[in-house]
């Protein structure tokens, strides 16, 4: 569990939930990030639930609840008049299985979670294996970003770090890289939220890169005509790969689309400040949705190479056959008047012209020798006999 204070000036980090159960407890203008795994979500429930009560006069709907305890949820938003609810699916690190855990130790039960089945280890190049998910869900309120990961947090814990780089670039302490971090801080749990978006769906677009360098290796295998490509397992697990992806970001579209046009449906506020974070708000979600987009546009380009390189490896090897067919029609051609003058010297008569005289084996090979060769120039020619490029 990790607990930010934030304002416009400065981020602080507690170490649990208890100092701020009041009122007034992260001041006036600053907000808090609550962000837990789903096991510390389970056994802090009652906890969470009191301090949402008290800075945000709300508390959680169990249905919300069990959808941020839901390992298998895909991306979707829903809202009440209080509070958001946005589940993103985000990359996996390695194959691990996240434990869920059986909630103990929790006064105030949660609704009980589904328990995911075993993942099988995909096959294939490695690239392939990242194409495994996990959600993270965000309960938005005014004054309470409240953040469920799987059971690595990576995604937390690399956002921490570059807001806590981003207070260090703002104050005395040199940050640690300024160029990765942004040049304010967030203004509010959705402006939050977006930004911790983003870092997922860049790390779509790396691994989009990952895979085209993949596909692209695979393609001048099956274009080459002199290589024999056996890969086909790993090659139907990536187009498989590339559906699943495809659906994964069709759905964070939507749940992105969803929120916008949430927004959209909000009243106007009165103050220009407030305005001026709407309309930043709006602006980092369409720049989301765009780089969903993009991803989106990414994947479909890529199932069509990997159809089309499929497609031409079996034009490839039919021009090959048709190739080699062609060759031994043209040897046939060839060698058949040949077959037919040994079988009229090979018939079983007594006077047949050439057969007695001392040179008529001489003649009968000579002519078949100057009849190969004729039909030799004729059918290079015709271009019966040239190499295909």
């Amino acid at each position: 569990m990790r607990i930010f204070e934030i304002n416009r000036s400065q981020v602080s980090e507690h170490a649990a939930l208890a100092p701020l159960a009041v009122p007034g407890a992260c001041g006036a203008s600053g907000y808090l990030w609550i962000s837990l795994t789903r096991d510390e979500f389970r056994a802090s429930l009652a906890e969470v639930q009191q301090i949402l009560q008290t800075l945000c006069k709300t508390q959680l709907v169990d249905l919300h609840v069990a959808d941020l305890l839901n390992d298998q949820l895909p991306s979707h938003y829903d809202y009440t008049s209080l509070y958001d609810v946005l589940v993103f699916r985000r990359l996996a690190n390695g194959q691990g299985q996240a434990a869920l855990g059986n909630g103990k130790g929790s006064t105030n039960e949660a609704p009980p979670a589904p328990v995911a089945p075993p993942r099988q280890p995909r096959s294939g190049p490695p690239v392939l294996r990242r194409v495994d998910t996990r959600p993270v869900g965000f309960a938005v309120f005014d004054r309470v970003l409240l953040s469920v990961h799987p059971e690595d947090g990576a995604v937390r814990d690399a956002f921490a770090a570059r807001l806590l780089a981003a207070v260090s670039a703002d104050g005395a302490t040199p940050a640690l890289d300024v160029r990765a971090t942004s040049a304010r801080l967030p203004t509010s749990p959705s402006d939050l939220m977006l930004r911790v978006i983003n870092q997922i769906v860049d790390g779509y677009l790396d691994l989009r890169r990952e895979l085209t360098k993949q596909l692209d290796h695979w393609q001048t295998e099956l274009i080459d005509p002199r290589s024999r490509f056996t890969n086909w397992g790993a090659l139907m697990e990536a187009r498989q790969s590339l559906h699943h992806l495809d659906e994964i970001c069709e759905d964070q579209r939507a749940a992105m689309q969803d929120w916008i046009d949430s927004l959209e449906t909000l009243p106007v506020p009165k103050g220009e400040l407030e305005q001026r974070e709407r309309e930043l708000i709006m602006i980092r979600s369409r720049d989301v949705l765009e780089h969903i987009e993009r991803v989106v546009h990414h994947v479909h380009r890529l199932e069509q190479n990997a159809e089309t390189a499929v497609q031409m490896h079996f034009s490839v090897q039919g021009h090959r056959a048709n190739d080699i067919m062609r060759v031994l029609t043209v040897l046939t051609a060839v060698f058949l008047p040949l077959n037919l003058i040994a079988g009229i010297f090979g018939m079983n008569f007594e006077f047949i012209p050439l057969v007695h005289k001392a040179d008529g084996f001489w003649i009968a090979m000579t002519s078949m020798l100057v009849i190969a060769v004729l039909l030799v120039v004729i059918f290079w020619r015709k271009r019966y006999l040239a190499r295909t490029r």
